[in-house]
Order: structure tokens, then sequence, then C-alpha cells
């Protein structure tokens, strides 16, 4: 969050709202200097809020607290910020979306930076009005989600399985494939 900025001027300096009578008081004009360099970051903040509530333009750490509002973990060490904005900025919309193939891969491709992943299931939906009729798909619920990313080294794979599991369904298992980019090849 916002703190002291050292020599950031304060818009609406205090000693300017005093009457004529106290702007020779040397005392007056340190002690309203001191509150001025505390209230700057604060106005400063309030005159740029509608820029600070906006993922494109928002400060990084105002960014986190964001992401904060709208269940997003973005990692601010390993993501880039172009990601990190770009997380925020869809998140309502793949919140809508969770639990769904297209959730899952939207979550995917914003997590690895436009990679575009491989999903299949194994379940389906089936209605039926006679009683006891057999479910569709296979008995154990799966998703299988492959990735072909340029370099396995910059992908955490812990953090994709982590991502995985919070977007599809609990009860649903997974299996994780990263495939490597053949060099100087496109998928």
């Amino acid at each position: 969050m916002r703190t002291a900025v050292p020599g950031l001027p304060s818009p609406h300096p205090l000693m300017d709202l005093l009457p004529a009578v106290y702007l020779e008081h040397d005392f007056l004009a340190r002690f309203l200097a001191a509150l001025d360099d505390v209230l700057a970051p604060v106005l400063l903040s309030l005159d740029n809020l509608p820029a600070h509530l906006d993922p494109r333009t928002a400060p990084e750490d105002f960014l986190e607290w964001l992401a904060a509002w709208v269940a997003v973990e973005p990692d601010p060490h390993a993501t880039p910020v172009d990601r990190r904005r770009a997380a925020v900025r869809g998140a309502v919309s793949r919140h809508r979306a969770r639990g769904t193939l297209p959730g899952l891969a939207e979550a995917l491709r914003v997590q690895t930076g436009g990679a575009e992943p491989e999903i299949t299931e194994s379940g389906g939906t089936i209605w039926s009005t006679t009683p006891g009729t057999a479910l569709p798909g296979a008995r154990q619920p799966w998703v299988t989600v492959r990735l072909t990313v340029p370099d396995q080294g910059r992908v955490s794979r812990a953090r994709l399985e982590e991502l995985i599991r919070a977007e599809i369904p609990a009860h649903v298992g997974f299996t994780l494939e990263l495939l490597e980019l053949p060099a100087g090849g496109a998928r």
C-alpha cells in the first residue's frame, strides 16, 4: 500500500489554508510541512483512485490488493506484471466459467502466458426419465491436461497442478502432461 514518498509535494499545502496572520510563524510552518509530507501520499492515492482500481494502470502494490479482492493469486515473484494484470482483469469472467473445460483452458492460458492446453475428460451428461439409467463416461471422473511449452524449466509444475486442482470439481481427478516444444518448431 502507499506509504511515505520522499520529496512528494502536497497538492494542497496546509500552510496555504491558514489566515495571513499565521504565515510568519516558523514552528507552525515546519509542523504543517511535516503533516504535508505524511498526507501527500494519501491525497495522491485519493486523487488517482480510479487509476488505482483499474488493473491495467494500478501500481504493483495495489495490483496485489486488487488480486485479493477478486480471489486471484498470481505469484508476484515468478509471474511478470503484465500477466498478473491480465489475471486480475479477467478474473470475474473466469470465475463464471470455473469448473468447466473452457474455464480451465482459460486459466491455464493465463498462467502459462498463452500456451494452448489440450484437455480431455472422461465424463459426460445424460438425461433420462428411467430410474437406474447408467451414468455416462468412465466410473472415475478424470481430466487429462497436455501442455506444450517452449521451456519446461520456466513453468512451475507444482503451480499448474495447484491451479488445476482449484479449477476442476473436487471429485474429479487429473493428470498433467508437460511437453516441450521441439527446438525451432511450432506445435
